[in-house]
């Protein structure tokens, strides 16, 4: 059985691609009372499902007449998108953040599941067993050299 998280990721996800700009705009309100659920469940569904790493860019306006604005990013350009990737990744990034944008590049089929597997299990804590710090930091560089060499081998 779904969770409530599962059902409202999978209702604006459905939305978004239904929409030709690729952008919703929703009320939080609203969301909440569609979907019988406090106003927090939305904040925590969209600040955790909805995240850059995964590809999405939210805007968000409290207050009365507040709205949510959440787009999926497209790239015309591969070298650009590359760009973006490594600009993410940066120096450290946390397993979950890792995990995010792997998860990412197979929705766009730029990784197999097989391949996202292998790299979700390379990029683990329990293989990269250091101190927090030096693990962010040796993930990046595994995530980077990852992302370069599925752009390289698509010849990008």
């Amino acid at each position: 059985m779904s969770s409530v998280s599962d059902i409202i990721e999978n209702y604006l996800i459905k939305i978004l691609k239904e929409a030709p700009s690729g952008t919703i705009q929703v009320k939080r309100s609203e969301l909440a009372e569609l979907f019988q659920c406090v106003p927090s469940q939305i904040n925590y569904v969209i600040s955790t499902r909805f995240t850059v790493e995964k590809g999405y860019i939210v805007e968000s306006k409290r207050g009365g007449g507040g709205y949510i604005r959440i787009r999926k990013v497209q790239f015309s350009k591969p070298k650009s998108y590359y760009d973006v990737l490594l600009r993410l990744i940066g120096e450290q990034i946390t397993q979950q953040a890792a995990e995010d944008l792997i998860e990412r590049l197979m929705g766009e089929g730029l990784m197999t599941q097989r391949e996202g597997r292998m790299v979700k299990k390379l990029i683990s804590r329990e293989v990269l067993n250091l101190p927090v710090s030096l693990r962010d930091s040796i993930r990046s560089r595994i995530m980077r050299t990852v992302v370069t060499t599925l752009f390289t081998d698509k010849g990008e």
